[in-house]
């Protein structure tokens, strides 16, 4: 075979339905991308004004407007910006990812042109304009001096009519005609919020008309009008009236006369967007109250962020944005936060997970960053080594805030523990780097309300999940001088494992893994297990006989450390196989390691032994005996709902033994 080189031909009818219907993800993005291309025309001329190429003000006003008209199917986006010649059109729109910016750029690039400002890079945003329009329509007129006015007209993309335009002004404008489903998906609301989302802090004033509801706002002005007119009318007829039947023209004294009303001037139109948002500001400029209100107007949310970080940096990346640490009561559930990723002022994505590791998730915030190595439609990222500096970046910056916090405001800091405890557990199981740089900083709660770091603490941790239910166990704990963290969140349980992965030597132990009390007598404790065994119906109940002081419990449940997380696992098992039909023998597979306590200093507990000893009060004896033991579930926390009923009507049965006849003695 004869070797043969040549380059590989694009054939536009195979490639445009591409463009049209599968590089964009969402269709909402057509008016992103025209109205980023308007954003895109003004600061090229804004651009060529800065250095002497183009006749502009520095205060001359650079504007994008939006026009719907429902009736007629069309969609229209203005700008004043550079305009176009029809040469231009031929380059910039016939060809087909032929990059109008990178073409400015190496055209003015020896005179300081730069692409930093302008949104555009690959020269197909235009053609999603297709994706929602049967016909699309350019008319333009270039600043440059003598240009003519020139037209661009496509049913599909492929096809043109390129001809003059009796544009006037400098600028372009491009007009969709709606297709059916292009009229369907749009109308004045959603082109609004669709302009919300996008374009809400784009450097240049948008400002949206829907003539369907200025024609609705003038019929109902008339209206008003008329009804005022008629009004007016009634009541000169009864002035005259009163005047007298002589038929005199004069008004009565008494009747002043009614001012018309003076016809109100039309409300200034307002634009969509804030051109100028708080992030671009120097941090040291801005105030709490306008990070509050920032905060408010851009994420809905009235209640008061924690704190904030403002992120401005021009190395060693360009970027600027401010993150909020937002009030969330350590509910997990209500933690899904918002951070929203933008391009030179356009909104690209939330939550982009190549940027923002997905523990910072939990916070709310805005990031602009015009160094973004974006993907052709303008939505997600290209993966390289940029990003990953960027976000290791951000990372460090929170965890420098709260360094900061820690250090110099440290009973701030404490109070914030509440809102922002389980970020940042999270955030150490979830990322090295962080875990890293706040392991020192992190709080531990007490049980008296007090915190302190892992340093504080011993190697054993004593710790409780419900200070509450476990009171018994935490108030005999302190009696030994012993301090008690408060594990209660669900998440606790894997940061605990985890704790203990990273700093060998410290073990977590909850209150009831050990009560510390001496080893009872030997023969008490084998007569008193065959009576709870007996009473309970449980032949393999662990009894243990242990001296706990008089004011203690007459008994409690010990579970071992092992045990516990053990049941855990169990209730994540049987989450995750709810429903199925597993045989699997759970009781086996995740055993239950709980040991009756029997306190031999309480008094109760020799009333039960000597009743216990006395012919025919077997079956008071067992009474007492399953209550004392019921109580200690009820402590521990291990009472089960379908006991609780029995333990209810026992306690009932006793009572009323209680206030029987003989009852005093």
């Amino acid at each position: 075979m004869i070797q043969e080189k040549g380059n590989v031909s694009v054939n536009t009818e195979n490639i445009f339905p591409i463009i049209r219907k599968w590089l964009y993800s969402d269709r909402d993005i057509f008016l992103r991308e025209l109205v980023s291309n308007a954003a895109d025309a003004s600061s090229k001329l804004k651009r060529l004004g800065e250095i002497g190429e183009a006749e502009l003000t520095a205060d001359e006003p650079l504007s994008i407007r939006i026009v719907f008209d429902s009736g007629a199917g069309t969609l229209a986006v203005e700008d004043d910006g550079i305009g176009m010649t029809a040469d231009e059109i031929r380059k910039y729109i016939n060809q087909i990812a032929f990059s109008g910016v990178m073409d400015f750029v190496e055209k003015y690039k020896e005179k300081g042109a730069e692409s930093g400002g302008i949104i555009g890079h690959f020269g197909l945003g235009f053609y999603s304009a297709f994706m929602v329009s049967d016909k699309v329509r350019i008319d333009t007129l270039s600043f440059q001096a003598g240009a003519e006015a020139a037209s661009w007209e496509s049913e599909d993309g492929m096809s043109y009519v390129l001809g003059p335009s009796d544009r006037a002004a400098r600028g372009s404008r491009v007009t969709l005609t709606l297709s059916a489903e292009g009229k369907e998906f749009l109308t004045g609301a959603k082109i609004r919020e669709i302009l919300e989302k996008y374009c809400s802090f784009m450097p240049y004033p948008i400002y949206f008309q829907d003539l369907a509801d200025d024609a609705q706002r003038a019929e109902s002005a008339a209206k008003a009008a008329a009804e005022a007119a008629a009004r007016k009318a009634e009541a000169a007829a009864r002035k005259k009236e009163s005047a007298g039947e002589a038929g005199k023209d004069q008004v009565s004294e008494s009747e002043p006369d009614i001012e018309e009303e003076a016809p109100r001037a039309p409300a200034e139109p307002k634009p969509i967007n804030d051109v100028s948002p708080l992030w671009l500001k120097n941090p040291r400029d801005c105030t709490d109250e306008e990070y509050k209100e920032f905060f408010r107007k851009t994420f809905h949310d009235y209640r008061e962020p924690l704190f904030w970080i403002h992120l401005n940096m021009d190395y060693p990346f360009n970027l600027k944005g401010i993150l909020y640490f937002p009030r969330t009561d350590n509910i997990y559930e209500s933690l899904e936060g918002r951070i929203k990723i933008y391009y030179n002022q356009v909104f690209v994505a939330d939550n982009i997970k190549e940027i923002i590791p997905e523990f910072l998730f939990l916070l709310k915030g805005c990031i602009d960053c015009p160094d973004l190595p974006l993907n052709v439609s303008r939505s997600f990222l290209q993966n390289d080594n940029y990003v990953s500096k960027l976000s290791t970046h951000i990372i460090r910056k929170v965890a420098d805030k709260l360094t900061q916090l820690f250090q110099n405001q440290r009973p701030e800091y404490e109070k914030y523990w509440q809102d922002i405890g389980v970020f940042v557990k999270y955030g150490m199981l979830r990322e090295e780097k962080f875990y890293d740089k706040v392991k020192d900083i992190a709080l531990y709660k007490t049980v008296d309300n007090s915190y302190k770091v892992l340093a504080d603490l011993g190697e054993t941790l004593l710790y409780t999940t419900d200070p509450s239910q476990q009171v018994a166990y935490i108030q005999m704990a302190k009696a030994r001088s012993l301090e008690v963290l408060v594990m209660d969140h669900e998440l606790d349980n894997h940061f605990m494992s985890f704790i203990e992965y990273k700093n060998h030597g410290k073990h977590f132990k909850r209150v009831d893994a050990e009560l510390g009390g001496s080893e009872g007598d030997a023969g008490r404790a084998e007569a008193l297990a065959g009576l709870f065994r007996r009473a309970t119906g449980k032949e393999k109940l662990e009894v243990k006989v242990q001296a706990l002081g008089a004011e203690s419990l007459p008994a409690m449940i010990q579970e071992s450390e092992e045990s516990r997380r053990m049941q855990e696992m169990r209730k994540q098992f049987e989450r995750m196989n709810s429903g199925g039909d597993s045989k699997t023998d759970i009781d086996s597979l995740f055993p239950l390691q709980q040991t009756l306590i029997i306190n031999q200093d309480q008094a109760l507990v020799s009333r039960l032994q000597a009743l216990a000893d006395i012919p025919g009060q077997e079956e008071q004896a067992d009474l007492l005996a399953c209550q004392i033991y019921d109580l200690a579930r009820l402590g521990h926390g291990s009472l089960a709902a379908d006991d609780m009923a029995s333990f209810l009507k026992r306690s009932a049965r006793l009572l009323e033994k209680l206030a029987g006849p003989g009852s005093q003695n």
